[in-house]
């Protein structure tokens, strides 16, 4: 059982490995030659240019400058500097309101932590019952003497701690609907004020019906036509040209390499670079490397056009979905928001993804097999859940001295050692628990594309989500079960029954020990550690001396990364879930979240000023899913804490609990109803106004060649094969720049089902083509 001593030394040694942190950052940030690595925002943008293009030979790669080595903290002041609106319009409404998760954090703890302080704290530590329970076996530390475990059962004090769980429940309620206006203020004012985009106009159809007379794209065409014909413009229908992505990544690739020896040969052109032709370069044939790999990419260039005729003249390549444009945002609005079909199951509808953020692969995969695929999903991740459950059982067998010397009794001499015990009790368990999640995100990634959401900001929820629920299940459950269960089993063994609820209750305010250490280490150290950016660091530096030979490359070799939101943000959850289920019960836990938040805000805010560079943009469409977690935490911390009362004697105050979900339940049930449509449907009058006041303002403006090709797949704009028959793969009506398709085209045998309709439109017309 971890002591204050053992917290301590963990505290310690995490506020000693931030610092290091954040000192080597704030050195090597202003360092001329890492320029790209901590500002590479700006460089994007144009704004900010190299300092190694100028200046004396040794100013070029180090700092001379003795003033700004005293200055180095001045990035803090520096990254709270932006106001909010113009933050927006740097970075996008996403990384302001996701900036806005770390303040609701301060916002609903920081008043609880100074009420918790000043009010239960007192109670907790001047009550005895620690000292007068009779459980034996039961360990207990002075930090259990600031928790509700040192209250007497039955004492009247715990009328204290249902009085604060009321008081936090009200005030997390109303920090959350303040926040939840404010946010979805927010996004319907950026969505009126953004600048033109195509997924405004752009509606995603899938399941589109087979027709033995009509191909997939003269389909769409026809029945858009005949059913928004006031609105729909144009179309492009989406290809399985996956193999065709293949081939192209498989050029970069390679180009790459062909980058690298060249280079190399330029460097030193005694010796003409040789590689050998085996598997990973490890045998096989030595040729030379620089015409091999010219060799491979003209060899590649072949496929590549090869496998663009198929996709271009193979039907089966053409997936049954498309993306349709309309002339105005209310004719988009209204397709993307309503039933097309009296067939529920056909010509489904939804706002189509921004286009940089269209996850490509997962167009090409059947509507109909997603449901199997989630499915199969859904037992994967149970599985997943449940067998992470023995390394979670190991982790807690770490935060027990005895655990260890039970199961590594040659290790004895050396743990028993106050130094070494403090380091294994107070640091040990969150360093493993935190190696042991590294790569669960990129897991549960994997899993939301095997689903088949087609758009990054899709794949990054459903991943959250899932991460979210591991966290709750293992992080939170898991060790406090696991490990109060664990412990206390030998005492369960020899107890009464009725004793065996009061072991528990005392046990799981125990827990905090260790939930504390993992908040220091993954909160304090690992915070400081993600704005050093120790591997981009040295992978820019290693591609800068090896593949750079332009400033495009350059450019590519700076890796800005952004907002991992998928791996990020269940995180944050979990704090909040310890923070409201331990304030009640452990209020020592709080401060060290709060430094967790407040850190976590200055180290994202500076990054999103001047390193990352997001993907895509949602406008905020996460928050409904922030809102849920927190709610979901509130409750659980009000169904622990009826539970664990349950456990102390207090039979006249538990029930008075019973009231916080219910209330906790219908606070979310009124907020879904009152902000959530803000971030699932688009206002039509919004939209008409949008529409209204853009046509004044450019009354020629063009839309259609805008719209065009905007949904076009990426590996049909490479610019070493796009040409004239680019447009071949473009929706019908391309050629024509009228405004409207005055006649509706069909090839149907038969038109019972769907009569022709013709409209005039500026005295033009068009025939149906030929069969």
């Amino acid at each position: 059982m971890a002591t204050l001593g053992d917290i301590g030394v963990a505290a310690a040694i995490n506020i000693l490995t931030a610092i290091i942190f954040l000192l080597a950052f704030a050195i090597l940030r202003i360092q001329p030659f890492n320029d790209r690595v901590y500002f590479p925002k700006w460089y994007l943008k144009g704004i900010r240019s190299s300092p190694l293009h100028s200046g004396a030979l040794v100013s070029k790669f180090v700092n001379v400058n003795l003033g700004s080595y005293l200055r180095f903290l001045n990035w803090m002041p520096a990254a709270l500097k932006m106001p909010e609106p113009e933050l927006i319009d740097h970075a996008g409404l996403d990384s302001a309101v996701y900036l806005r998760i770390y303040l609701i954090g301060l916002k609903i703890f920081v008043p609880i932590a100074l009420l918790a302080w000043s009010i239960l704290v007192p109670v907790n530590w001047t009550s005895h019952g620690l000292q007068l329970a009779k459980l034996r076996n039961v360990t207990s530390s002075d930090i259990d003497k600031l928790s509700i475990s040192n209250i007497e059962n039955g004492s009247d004090r715990f009328w204290t701690h249902l009085v604060m769980a009321y008081a936090f429940t009200f005030w997390t309620c109303y920090v959350l609907m303040k926040e939840y206006e404010k946010v979805a203020a927010m996004r319907l004012a950026f969505l009126q004020n953004e600048q033109r985009r195509p997924d405004q106009f752009t509606v995603l159809v899938r399941n589109v019906p087979a027709d033995p007379d009509e191909s997939i794209s003269d389909s769409v065409e026809h029945f858009f036509l005949v059913n928004h014909p006031d609105h729909y413009l144009t179309h492009q229908v989406v290809y399985n040209a996956n193999d065709l992505a293949a081939l192209v990544e498989q050029k970069k690739s390679t180009q790459n390499w062909l980058d690298y020896y060249q280079l190399k040969y330029t460097r030193n052109q005694e010796h003409k670079p040789r590689i050998k032709t085996g598997f990973l370069g490890l045998w096989g044939k030595k040729v030379d490397a620089i015409d091999h790999y010219i060799a491979e990419i003209e060899k590649l260039n072949e496929q590549i056009m090869e496998e663009r005729k198929k996709v271009k003249k193979d039907d089966t390549s053409v997936m049954p979905a498309a993306f349709v444009s309309f002339k105005t945002r209310w004719g988009a609005a209204v397709c993307a928001q309503t039933q097309q079909s009296s067939d529920p199951t056909e010509w489904l509808t939804e706002w189509a993804p921004e286009a940089r953020e269209v996850f490509w692969s997962n167009l090409a995969i059947p509507y109909v097999s997603l449901t199997v695929r989630r499915l199969i999903m859904h037992i994967a991740f149970f599985f997943l859940t449940f067998f992470f459950m023995i390394p979670i059982a190991f982790v807690q067998s770490l935060a027990s001295i005895e655990g260890i010397e039970k199961n590594a009794p040659f290790l004895k001499s050396i743990i028993e050692n106050d130094l070494f015990k403090s380091v294994i009790q107070g640091f040990l368990p969150g360093i493993v628990l935190k190696l042991f999640l590294i790569f669960l995100p990129s897991i549960l990634m994997v899993m939301s594309k095997f689903e088949g959401f087609v758009s990054l900001s899709s794949l990054e929820r459903r991943a959250a989500f899932r991460y979210y629920i591991f966290n709750l299940i293992n992080v939170f459950l898991g060790s406090v079960i696991t490990g109060s269960a664990f412990e206390q089993l030998d005492s369960f063994l020899k107890q009464s029954a009725k004793e065996i609820p009061k072991t528990v209750g005392v046990a799981i305010p125990i827990k905090a020990t260790f939930f504390i250490s993992y908040i220091m280490v993954d909160g304090w150290a690992g915070i400081a550690g993600e704005i050093l950016r120790l591997k981009p660091l040295i992978f820019f530096h290693i591609k800068n001396s090896l593949l750079v030979k332009t400033e495009k490359d350059r450019e590519e070799a700076m890796n800005p990364g952004q907002i991992n939101y998928h791996a990020t943000e269940p995180r944050i959850q979990l704090y909040f879930l310890l923070g409201l289920v331990y304030a009640p019960v452990t209020p020592v836990l709080l401060p060290f979240i709060i430094i967790f938040f407040a850190l976590a805000y200055l180290v994202f805010r500076h990054q999103i000023i001047n390193v990352y560079n997001q993907e895509y943009e949602s406008a905020a469409r996460f928050w409904p899913d922030v809102h849920g977690r927190i709610i979901s935490a509130l409750i659980i911390a009000q169904i622990l804490l009826m539970g664990l009362l349950s456990t102390k004697g207090a039979a006249q105050s538990t029930p008075f609990l019973l009231f916080l979900p219910i209330i906790t339940f219908f606070f979310h049930r009124y907020c879904k109803g009152r902000y959530e449509p803000a971030f699932l449907r688009h206002p039509l009058k919004e939209a008409m106004v949008k529409d209204t006041l853009e046509r004044a303002r450019e009354p020629n403006f063009n839309l259609k060649p805008y719209l065009q090709k905007a949904y076009i797949h990426p590996v049909f704009k490479d610019n070493d094969y796009e040409d004239s028959r680019f447009d071949e793969i473009s929706g019908y009506c391309i050629e024509d720049s009228d405004e409207e398709c005055v006649t509706v085209p069909t090839k149907r045998q038969s038109r019972i089902n769907t009569p022709a309709v013709s409209h005039a439109s500026h005295g033009s017309s068009r025939s149906p083509p030929s069969k």
